[in-house]
C-alpha cells in the first residue's frame, strides 16, 4: 500500500481581510463567515506519506511553539501541539518521520517543527530522527526576510535546521530529491513567496498535488481570489491557471493545508471562475494512492 493521511494540526483564526486580498468582504464572508472580530477559521494541515519503507511528512502546520500573547496575536486556537495528537491516533510520535518536506519557512507551515512553548526554555527541534528538506530560494528568504514578510517567520528556526546536521536544501529547478522515492516530484511557485516547494505524490491509481498557500482551501480556487500575504498576486493566479488546467486534465487531487472542512477535492472547468472545486472525498483522512481506496484511520 501507498498511503496518504491527512493530519490536522492547530488551528488558526485570521482577519478575512487579509486572508482575501483584494476582494470585498461582502464576497468571501460567504465563503468563509468570519466571528465578530473579522476572523474566519483556518486549519493547519499536513500530509503523511507512507511508502512501505519511509515515512514523509508534508509540512507540520503551525504547532504551538508561540507563546501567550504571540498565540493570541496569531489567532492560534489551542495551546497543546495537535499534529503530534493526529500522529498518535496513527499510533505514531514524531520520532517515527523520517523525511520533512518544507514548503516555505512561515510559521503556519513550520512552527510545528517546534516543541511547545515553555516558559524560560529556549525554542527546540522536535523530530529528532527525521531528514529536513527545503529549497534553497525558500531558505534564503527565511534567514533574509523582507521588512514586509520578516513578522511571517520564526528567527532561530534556519539556524535549528542547519545546526540539526539533518538539512537538505535543494537549489531551485530541482524536482526530484532521492530522500523522497521515485513517487513524489517537486515543483516550485513564486506568487506567495519566493520559491515555495509543491509535492506531486503520485501512486498507481490516483495522485494528489500539495498546494500549500498557492491555494490554501476551497475558496481560492477561484482563479481571481488571492491572500494580502501574497507577494506577487498576479504571478500566483498565473501560476494557479497553470497547475488546474493540468489537474483537470489528469484528474488529480488538490490537497489543501488550510480548508476548514476539506482536506482534497478535484477540480473542474468552471465558465464564471475558470475553474471549480468537486467535494468527492468529503471526508478524507487516509487514502490507499495504489487502490485508489479511502481508509478509515486505526
Amino acid at each position: 500500500m501507498f498511503l496518504a493521511s491527512a493530519l490536522l494540526g492547530n488551528s488558526q483564526r485570521l482577519d478575512g481581510g487579509a486572508m482575501f486580498g483584494n476582494a470585498p468582504r461582502a464576497l468571501w464572508s460567504r465563503w468563509l463567515p468570519p466571528d465578530e472580530a473579522g476572523r474566519v477559521p483556518l486549519a493547519c494541515r499536513a500530509l503523511l506519506i507512507e511508502d512501505g519503507t519511509r515515512r514523509i511528512l508534508l509540512e507540520t502546520g503551525i504547532g504551538a511553539f508561540f507563546p501567550p500573547d504571540l498565540r493570541e496575536r496569531y489567532g492560534v486556537v489551542e495551546s497543546e501541539h495537535i499534529l503530534l495528537r493526529s500522529l498518535a491516533a496513527l499510533g505514531l510520535t514524531d520520532r517515527d518521520i523520517d523525511v520533512i518536506v518544507l514548503s516555505h519557512l512561515h510559521f503556519d507551515h513550520a512552527g510545528g517543527l517546534l516543541a511547545p512553548f515553555e516558559a524560560g526554555q529556549k525554542p527546540r527541534l522536535l523530530f529528532e530522527r527525521a531528514r529536513f528538506v527545503v529549497g534553497r530560494t525558500a531558505f534564503e528568504r527565511a534567514k533574509r526576510p523582507h521588512l514586509r514578510d520578516r513578522a511571517s517567520f520564526i528567527p532561530e528556526l534556519p539556524a535549528l535546521l542547519e545546526a540539526s546536521g539533518r538539512l537538505s536544501v535543494l537549489e531551485p529547478g530541482t524536482n526530484e530529491c532521492a530522500l523522497l522515492g521515485n513517487a513524489i516530484a517537486l515543483r516550485e511557485t513564486n506568487g506567495h513567496t519566493p520559491g515555495m516547494l509543491h509535492a506531486w505524490v503520485t501512486g498507481s491509481r490516483a495522485s494528489l498535488f500539495f498546494a500549500a498557500d498557492l491555494v490554501p482551501g476551497r475558496a481560492w480556487v477561484r482563479l481571481p481570489i488571492t491572500m494580502g500575504y501574497d507577494r506577487f498576486p498576479e504571478q500566483l493566479i498565473d501560476e494557479k491557471a497553470t497547475l488546474f488546467a493540468e489537474l483537470a486534465q489528469k484528474q488529480a487531487f488538490l490537497f489543501f493545508t488550510h480548508d476548514p472542512e476539506m482536506a482534497v477535492a478535484r477540480l473542474a472547468p468552471d465558465t464564471k471562475s475558470g475553474f471549480t472545486h468537486t467535494l468527492d472525498q468529503p471526508n478524507f483522512t487516509r487514502w490507499d494512492l495504489d487502490a485508489c481506496d479511502a481508509l478509515e484511520l486505526p
